[in-house]
């Protein structure tokens, strides 16, 4: 099996599951490809080199799994290299939360062991694109989380008008506007009260954040629809964020739809996405039960 390893540049100080994991691949002989950062971290930071088959530069690479090493953020930077090419992604935990990664490092041998009996599940996830005029984003033009509008340099609110499929939606007086997919209601959107979406659903959430109108709220919508927005602000520029990649644009009308392929995401039949939410939103944890306390 061919493997391609993408991993978190940045914590030094857990190590011991990136070890465990090479240590596993070669023990099912599996060709090993590291991208280029992650691999020269390792050699700098960590004094380990481990014994690999080549490293992925840019986006020029082939695969038949890809694992995420790090954070949602890893998972995030992932799956926008792998892009069209259709490789499934696995998400090892080192980070906080962790929707997208979340294989933690007690769970790795097991996930390894039922990957390579091809024992998992693989699920599809949605993605957006933007559509805008300067193609700031380049290529790199698609989010699995959300694209979000945001204000820049100034205390104000931008002002943001919404049509959906050509019908006016509404005039947002707000900080900024997310567009989430089923995948990021439980990111940014989530944080600003938006709602929780199953994977599979065939929808969109639209989250303002920080509204002047208490009335305005987070609206879903079917994921066939096409969002446009045009934007005002009083210094005449704002942001656009995909999972987190932000550029400055200027006052301009713009468009937010479906992607045209999805992001596949290695899951363990064990596991189920309701686990996930229980586990990581504690649901049915109770702090004011203690032990030992009747």
């Amino acid at each position: 099996m061919k493997v391609v390893i993408f991993g978190n540049t940045y914590q030094t100080e857990k190590a011991h599951p990136v070890l465990k994991l090479f240590e596993i691949l070669n023990q099912y002989k599996a060709e090993i490809f590291v991208c280029r950062d992650f691999y020269e971290f390792l050699e700098s930071h960590q004094n380990f080199h481990p014994q690999i088959k080549g490293l992925v530069d840019q986006n020029n690479f082939e695969a038949d799994i890809a694992i995420s090493v790090g954070g949602d953020g890893t998972f995030l930077n992932a799956a926008e290299r792998v892009g069209r090419k259709g490789i499934p992604i696995l998400g090892v935990n080192t980070g906080r939360l962790g929707f997208l990664a979340d294989v933690s490092e007690n769970d790795i041998e097991s996930a390894l062991e039922e990957i390579f009996n091809n024992n998992y599940q693989i699920e599809e996830r949605s993605q957006l694109v933007v559509d805008i005029c300067n193609g700031c984003f380049g290529k790199s033009k698609y989010a699995l989380n959300e694209i979000a509008v945001l204000k820049q340099d100034t205390s104000s609110m931008i002002t943001i008008h919404a049509w959906l499929d050509n019908q006016f939606l509404n005039t947002y007086q707000a900080d900024g506007l997310i567009v989430a997919t089923p995948t990021g209601s439980t990111a940014y959107s989530m944080s600003v009260g938006g709602p929780i979406l199953m994977p599979q659903a065939n929808n969109m959430v639209i989250s303002p954040i920080a509204p002047h109108s208490l009335t305005v709220r987070p609206l879903v919508i079917p994921d066939n629809m096409t969002i446009t927005l045009e934007v005002e602000s009083r210094n005449r520029n704002f942001l656009i964020a995909l999972d987190g990649r932000s550029h400055a644009v200027e006052e301009c009308k713009f468009q937010i739809r479906k992607a045209d392929y999805p992001i596949k995401v290695i899951k363990r039949t064990s596991h189920t996405y309701f686990d996930t939410l229980r586990t990581k939103l504690m649901w049915g944890a109770d702090k004011r039960i203690h032990p030992g306390s009747k």
